[in-house]
């Protein structure tokens, strides 16, 4: 795994005096009703915390005022539910590096049409675009929405996972056989970047499959997911933006371990870089996970992912500026 750690430590900005405020990323988070409105905070604060410049939210009017009380660091703005919301979002479209789209949507039909018409925006757009949560349940009900849109990254837990693999393959998820499963899914969606987290963390882009078992612990707080989504929407837009010059692998290989052999560690980082996003969702569930460890070392069983937000700094730091 150390090998994947120096891909995405190539990928991360470095940080100086001369850049621009929104430089380092401007990422949107399409989210947020009444009934949810932790997950697009939890999302876009840790877009924040990962190092994206600015986060935006956009949820609907009711839950715009909740949100904005959580952090005066976040820019809200209460559309999602407005008869011409997909317009005002398009408006904010080129100020924005990626979106994620899910977190605290909900399944109001409503809310679900203009995600649609958003993600559909979005990608002749070209814009790098992260689903989750409700946003995966619409994908399950209509995948030729983003079906072969190679920029769209699926991150899927065990549920949401089923049923989209039996939306697309038409059969039950074969338990025996989970890398296959996620590369078949991929596959079907057209070679899209999916995520199936789990015990361990399955990436493929249906032509390889990455496995990240960096440790995390036992405890499954409500929120973590969205920790991911959050990440992931600055880490794609890194790695999108630092081209093959960055994650070409001469950096890995000069510090590969003498156990791996020369010619496959090659291939490895070869097959990666062909799909900047499985390094930066590598980078993403291995920053999660790490979050969730020291938060669990601290707080043991009452851990919340709050406690895992306050973890981002540090984390990051140890995986990849030490």
């Amino acid at each position: 795994m150390e090998n994947i750690f120096q891909l995405v430590r190539n990928v991360i900005p470095p940080l100086a005096g001369k850049k621009h405020k929104g430089q380092d990323g401007r990422i949107g988070i399409i989210g947020g009703c009444q009934e949810y409105t932790g997950a697009p905070y939890f999302a876009a604060i840790t877009a924040l915390k990962v190092g994206a410049d600015l986060s935006h939210v956009f949820c609907t009017k009711d839950a715009a005022t909740v949100i904005k009380s959580y952090s005066p660091e976040l820019i809200v703005h209460p559309v999602l539910d407005s008869p011409n919301a997909v317009h005002e979002v398009e408006k904010w479209l080129p100020r924005l590096h990626s979106i994620v789209i899910g977190p605290g949507l909900g399944r109001n039909d409503v809310l679900l049409e203009n995600a649609k018409g958003i993600i559909e925006k979005s990608k002749v757009k070209g814009i790098p675009i992260v689903i989750d949560a409700d946003g995966l349940w619409l994908i399950s009900q209509q995948p030729s929405l983003i079906q072969g849109y190679q920029r769209a990254i699926l991150t899927p837990n065990y549920m949401e996972f089923s049923r989209l693999y039996e939306a697309m393959l038409r059969d039950p998820v074969d338990s025996n056989d989970h890398h296959g499963c996620v590369l078949r899914l991929s596959q079907a969606m057209g070679n899209l970047t999916v995520v199936q987290k789990g015990e361990r963390d399955l990436i493929s882009d249906g032509e390889k499959v990455l496995v990240c078992s960096h440790e995390g612990s036992s405890r499954r707080c409500g929120g973590q997911g969205d920790l991911l989504s959050g990440s992931l929407g600055v880490l794609a837009h890194w790695a999108f933006l630092a081209g093959p010059e960055k994650t070409n692998g001469y950096d890995c290989i000069s510090d590969s371990s003498s156990q791996m052999n020369p010619l496959s560690l090659w291939q490895l980082l070869q097959k990666c870089c062909q799909n900047p996003f499985l390094v930066a969702a590598f980078g993403a569930c291995s920053l999660t996970r790490q979050c969730n460890n020291q938060a669990f070392q601290k707080f043991g069983r009452s851990m919340t992912a709050s406690d895992m937000v306050s973890e981002v700094g540090t984390a990051f730091n140890k995986l990849f500026e030490t």
